[in-house]
């Protein structure tokens, strides 16, 4: 089995079969997975910080980087590869509270805020959460079943898609 790895600011999108998406380490940034079962198609993103949309005209702009511009993004590559508003399952990890910078400032929760606010105003909805605390998590999903396998501390969640 291929596992493509999706890094902090990066995103990917496959219907490979026998291949997994996953992604390490995830504290305060957001992960969101998206799965059309129907055509096997799944959807990752790992998300640093909550809002960059008044970043966007700067050399660097990674707009994968930014809640508020990587989501639109993961949801317009999967729909271009034929899922639908209606036919994407919509699961969301990370947003935690971890000892350092980022929770002095509050990302993981403006993270998981910037999300909810997107999701509402487009009518999507999660079909779970695995959010805040103060764990690292590891997110994988598998392509042709849409199992998700969340690690968190030492246990291992098996999350079904559908």
């Amino acid at each position: 089995m291929s596992k493509i790895i999706v890094r902090i600011s990066d995103m990917a999108v496959s219907n490979l079969p026998g291949s997994s998406i996953v992604t390490y380490a995830l504290g305060s940034c957001l992960c969101l997975v998206l799965y059309d079962k129907k055509l096997k198609l799944a959807g990752m993103l790992h998300s640093l910080l909550p809002e960059g949309k008044e970043k966007s005209l700067l050399p660097d702009f990674n707009a994968l980087k930014y809640v508020d511009t990587a989501v639109p993004l993961l949801f317009k590559e999967c729909y271009k590869l034929g899922a639908t508003k209606q036919s994407l399952k919509v699961y969301a990890f990370g947003c935690a509270t971890i000892r350092d910078a980022a929770n002095v400032m509050n990302i993981g929760d403006r993270n998981f805020a910037t999300l909810q606010k997107i999701l509402w105003k487009n009518n999507v909805f999660l079909e779970q959460e695995f959010v805040g605390g103060s764990v690292s998590r590891t997110v994988e999903i598998q392509i042709d079943d849409g199992l998700i396998l969340l690690k968190q501390g030492n246990s291992t969640i098996t999350i079904e898609t559908g």
